[in-house]
């Protein structure tokens, strides 16, 4: 049977004159259809092209007829060498295996779950895991397994011991993506290294200005009139990783911080869940500290 499938196709290379004419010259040459196609250019070319295959092509040999797309990827390797390009052709609509973190603050997760219930979030959740019991019974009512992996104390041994055993646990799980849905720990730099570019995390985007405990209730004491949300990759550096999402609401002195808590949850949700949809579309490349998202 001739391969039909749908897949993208992501690359990044140095900027170069004819690159998207080398791909796109390749993929109907195979007799795919290019449904969509999206580029940047800076000093580096960024690609997003989705095709489906189902024609008859002429990729290297004249009555090859419809084409296999692992045959698309060996002879789009050879053209990837000759320009440098990182590359990755995926299958549309394949989910990747996602374990959600999280600590005690669930309205994150819950956003997410109820997206993934109601087939919105393009994700196979797999796992639940958090340093907390609390979410516990919400994993179970969606019937997803919970794995409560602790901290037994304060000091930097005691870190790097869980995250042993969370490495372990995520390594057995084969999961291709982490996301942090309000885990409220500072993950130290092997774990970070193991999963970068593929763990997410979310925070308010009051920082750096208000940090540590209740930020809400600062914000509120200084009189803001804007909150909002940053979804961003996680780097060994604090909450400095190249930024998927953001988004922002403006607010007034009528809003009490327990009000200005509920409205930046919320927001912190949607910003969330909208940069693990891009991720697993794959419509984030990295950057150097920054992103492109052809979303």
């Amino acid at each position: 049977m001739p391969d039909q499938g749908e897949y993208v196709l992501t690359g990044t290379c140095p900027d170069a004159g004819g690159i998207l004419a080398a791909v796109t010259g390749l993929l109907t040459g195979a007799g795919a259809n290019i449904v969509d196609c999206q580029q940047f250019s800076a000093a580096d070319f960024f690609t997003r092209v989705q095709f489906r295959l189902g024609g008859a092509g002429d990729i290297g040999t004249a009555d090859i007829g419809a084409v296999d797309i692992s045959v698309i990827r060996d002879k789009f390797a050879e053209t990837a060498r000759a320009l440098g390009m990182t590359w990755s052709i995926d299958e549309v609509g394949a989910r990747p295996r996602t374990a959600l973190l999280v600590s005690k603050h669930l309205h994150c997760l819950n956003d997410l779950l109820f997206r993934h219930r109601t087939g919105e979030l393009p994700v196979d959740v797999t796992a639940i895991v958090s340093n907390h019991p609390d979410a516990g019974e919400l994993a179970s009512w969606h019937g997803i397994p919970f794995h409560h992996v602790p901290v037994t104390g304060g000091d930097l041994d005691d870190r790097d011991d869980q995250e042993a055993r969370l490495s372990d646990l995520l390594r057995g799980l084969d999961v291709d993506l982490v996301v942090l849905a309000r885990y409220m720990r500072v993950l130290g730099p092997r774990f970070c290294a193991e999963h970068a570019g593929r763990m997410i995390n979310i925070h308010h985007s009051f920082l750096p200005s208000f940090k540590g405990a209740r930020p809400y209730a600062q914000a509120h004491a200084a009189g803001v009139k804007l909150i909002g949300a940053t979804a961003h990759y996680v780097t060994p550096a604090l909450d400095e990783g190249q930024i998927i999402e953001q988004d922002v609401l403006r607010v007034d002195h009528r809003h009490t911080p327990a009000r200005l808590r509920a409205v930046g949850q919320d927001l912190e949700s949607r910003v969330l869940a909208r940069a693990v949809t891009w991720h697993a579309e794959h419509r984030v490349l990295r950057n150097g500290n920054r992103t492109v998202v052809f979303a």
